[in-house]
């Protein structure tokens, strides 16, 4: 499994993925699930995944070639006039290499192939844009009702983003709400794990703004962690007592 969430504010987008991918409690391994391409001064388009790992390679290893080819720049996700054509373009790259998979596997390798995707970026003159792609290559985009995309393990995170998210937060306030986020799905399940990447994308710049990695013993993601186990217990406390009536 995995925990990727993309999110769209007025200043920019913002974007966290966990990299643990497992086959069995037995089996676990540590793989990128975000990735970025950018042209500098003209667009950024970055990418997360979550699903069957060889599907993701795939689409990703495409995409890479792609953009190494000079010859084929109008396959490549620098060419497409709009973030809805790189969309679209994704999407069905993810569709095709779904379809490719079940028919040389059979029809009883239809699920394990699966995969979705959350695309983030901008385009020049454009505003930055946030879509989810389905595994069957349709994909809805993010808007100031819905603005932000989680994908993989969602349930124990998004509670959290639904309480704290405010359209004109900070970057370092978004982070802090996505760490609360990963952070409550970490302690709740074992198939989201360390490290964190982290990449943030500034509205009207178009190359990161910043890039981290957060590994297991990383001293902010630690006080976080802490600061928010200890907030809730205060919390808790705060509250008034029930009393059982006679």
């Amino acid at each position: 499994m995995t925990y990727c969430v993309g999110m769209i504010l007025e200043k920019g987008l913002v974007l966290m993925s966990d990299t643990r991918t497992n086959s069995g409690v037995d089996n676990i391994s540590t793989f990128r699930k975000m990735y970025h391409w950018e042209l500098p001064g003209e667009r950024i388009i970055a990418l997360m995944t979550a699903g069957n790992l060889a599907t993701t390679q795939a689409v990703v290893s495409q995409l890479e070639e792609r953009n190494k080819a000079p010859d084929e720049r109008h396959n490549s996700v620098f060419d497409a006039p709009t973030m809805f054509q790189v969309a679209v373009e994704i999407g069905q790259m993810l569709r095709e290499t779904i379809q490719t998979a079940q028919t040389e596997n059979g029809q009883s390798g239809e699920a394990r192939f699966t995969a979705s995707m959350i695309l983030a970026g901008q385009i020049k003159g454009m505003e930055p844009r946030l879509f989810m792609i389905y595994p069957e290559g349709n994909f809805i985009e993010a808007s100031w009702d819905t603005p932000f995309f989680q994908i993989g393990e969602t349930k124990y995170g998004r509670p959290i983003l639904l309480r704290g998210y405010d359209r004109a937060m900070s970057f370092e306030e978004a982070v802090r709400l996505l760490m609360v986020s990963f952070d409550s799905t970490l302690k709740a399940n074992l198939s989201v794990g360390m490290p964190l990447d982290l990449l943030v994308i500034e509205r009207d710049q178009f190359t990161p703004l910043h890039e981290k990695r957060f590994d297991r013993d990383d001293s902010y993601f630690e006080a976080v962690s802490s600061s928010w186990g200890d907030a809730l217990k205060h919390a808790l406390e705060a509250m008034p007592d029930y009393e059982f009536s006679a």
